[in-house]
């Protein structure tokens, strides 16, 4: 039929049946269509734990911040972490300034550990401050978190921002070195020396699988895992204003 007829014969169609002649047309041509069912719900994001065990391991390589330490941030620029290890209260963070390789805590034993920051963050519950500042009680502020192999905390002493909070945090400057790292996307998931730690949820998910322990943290709110694996905390807040 010449084209000039089809035309005449398509513009006297209803638009319904022109759609259903088009899908057929497709499908004769060899073309699929997708269609969204209205009806689907996803599934809601794993527990902490269970994203740790099940998300792919990412070649660590791209990772490396030093010997035996692994470091990244997230695609949004609000959490950095490090895959490291602790001698005492010492954290070997390749983004902070440490006293890790102190000669007189040599004597102390290294274990490893996850630690992150956060550019905007919830602030502590009451409940999770284990720490009296010295004996003042003051100063134990969000932003941080730290995995043990038996133990997650979330909240640290001090008087001033976070090193993500200095470049990423609203008045920051990002030309430090957490902006060298790089990105772990969503769903990558890094391990060292039995710790993981995954980027997903908008946030960072860090533990211990095999015993139970793990944080995760997010710019609106952190959850602490016991040893048996359930949230002793999950706290919602606003963003707190550090001196």
């Amino acid at each position: 039929m010449p084209v000039r007829r089809l035309k005449r014969v398509a513009a006297g169609l209803p638009p319904a049946l022109l759609f259903a002649l088009a899908l057929f047309s497709m499908t004769l041509a060899g073309c699929s269509v997708t269609v969204a069912d209205p009806e689907y719900t996803p599934p809601p994001p794993l527990p902490a734990l269970e994203q740790l065990n099940q998300a792919p391991l990412t070649d660590p390589a791209a990772f490396a911040a030093g010997e035996d330490v692994l470091a990244f941030v997230t695609a949004d620029r609000n959490v950095v972490c490090a895959l490291t290890s602790a001698r005492g209260p010492h954290v070997n963070l390749p983004y902070e300034t440490n006293n890790f390789s102190d000669p007189g805590n040599a004597k102390l034993a290294t274990v490893p550990v996850a630690h992150c920051e956060l550019a905007v963050y919830p602030a502590p519950a009451a409940a999770d401050s284990g720490d009296d500042c010295s004996g003042t009680g003051l100063g134990y502020l969000g932003g941080s978190a730290l995995l043990t192999p038996n133990r997650a905390r979330y909240g640290e002493c001090r008087s001033g921002v976070t090193q993500m909070e200095a470049e990423y945090g609203p008045k920051g400057t990002p030309d430090g070195p957490v902006s060298r790292f790089p990105v772990l996307p969503d769903g990558g998931n890094l391990e060292r020396n039995g710790l993981r730690c995954s980027a997903y949820r908008s946030g960072v998910a860090c533990g211990n699988v095999s015993g139970g322990v793990g944080f995760f943290i997010s710019r609106d709110h952190y959850e602490l895992i016991s040893g048996n694996g359930k949230n002793v905390q999950t706290a919602p807040a606003k963003v707190p204003k550090t001196p």
